[in-house]
């Protein structure tokens, strides 16, 4: 167990839970390293490996890992992952979006696409609302082949990290007082309120989220023929995105078949009992690795080729932390093999 493994952006939400999901899933390795700003080095934080010190940032000291998780700004990953990797052995994981659409870096979910980073140094993870939609989409498009995929997203304050949480509940405690609501993180105040409005507008009338499930889908399928197109909304939840989403196929698809396909997809986790009040919320999906389906049923629009869905998934797992540790596992198993 001699691999040294380095996050990047060590203090944020998603660098915490970075380090809790390497420590809960046992990644071998020998010491892992803490990386941050100027702001944040030096600073001693507990975590699962007990109480560690923030290095500051810089590329030799990350390139002495094998492995970095990159938790940071696109500005950053453009700046330095090319020159972390340089060194022609560090494995760098990105969690930002500057890399996701570049030719030459695999966009990876392991479940779907973990061959696309062989022989690679750099390795973009998705954006957390394209990969919480993948885990239940890519079963279906195995066997049933997507034609075109409809998505409105509910999306947690934590797609926009930890500053986003914190606006919501002093937001919160603010409205319920009766004071006057800033929003700084969001384009409205969010408490008691939805907001069709997540990134910049581009000159189609979408937003830069919504059409990132469109190129990031079809590149982690390997399918540019598949339509897609998205809604996206936060919503005055904490974490775990929710995602309404209506599938038409190319072959004909029963409610039943799929859910019972499901079940046995990776990472997938079937709660679809109607009857019972069992189905997806970001209540029961956060802090859980497995994305939750449900709300199965064949569409009325596309019958009998098409279905539509309701999933929620931990937005800071699934959608980042989680995704990428599972990226490093899946690397460290095909160099094991190549050995």
């Amino acid at each position: 167990m001699s691999l040294i493994v380095g996050v990047v952006g060590a203090t944020g939400a998603v660098g915490e839970e970075m380090v809790k999901v390497l420590h809960h899933r046992k990644f071998p390795m020998k010491k892992i390293l803490l990386f941050a700003s100027e702001r944040s080095a030096g600073k001693k934080v507990v975590t699962p490996y007990g109480e560690l010190e923030v290095q500051l940032f810089s590329v030799e000291a990350v390139q002495a890992c094998d492995y970095a998780l990159m938790a940071v700004t696109g500005g950053f990953s453009t700046e330095f992952s090319p020159q972390i990797i340089a060194n022609g052995k560090t494995i760098v994981i990105d969690n930002s979006s500057a890399w996701r659409y570049d030719d030459n870096t695999p966009l990876v979910i392991p479940e779907v696409n973990p061959q696309a980073m062989k022989d690679k140094l750099l390795i973009a993870n998705p954006n957390c609302t394209t990969a919480i939609a993948a885990m239940a989409l890519w079963p279906l498009h195995q066997r049933y082949t997507l034609k075109r995929v409809i998505i409105s997203t509910y999306q947690a304050a934590s797609g926009a990290g930890a500053a986003g949480m914190t606006e919501l509940l002093e937001g919160t405690q603010k409205q319920l007082n009766k004071e006057p609501v800033v929003n700084e993180v969001f384009a409205h105040p969010l408490p008691f309120n939805v907001i069709p409005h997540i990134d910049s507008f581009q000159e189609n009338g979408y937003t830069k989220e919504e059409m990132k499930v469109t190129w990031e889908m079809q590149k982690i399928f390997g399918d540019a023929d598949i339509a897609i197109s998205c809604t996206a909304v936060r919503i005055p939840t904490l974490r775990a995105h929710s995602e309404a989403i209506t599938i038409e196929t190319a072959k004909d698809v029963s409610a039943d078949e799929a859910r019972d396909m499901l079940r046995s997809a990776p990472g997938v986790k079937v709660v679809d009992d109607p009857a019972a009040k069992q189905y997806p919320m970001p209540l029961n999906a956060t802090s859980q690795y497995d994305v939750e389906v449900g709300r199965i049923r064949q569409s009325l629009i596309f019958q009998p080729r098409g279905l539509d869905l309701f999933v929620s998934g931990d937005q800071l797992l699934r959608g980042a932390a989680l995704n990428a540790v599972l990226i490093a596992e899946a690397k460290r198993l095909s160099l094991s093999d190549m050995l």
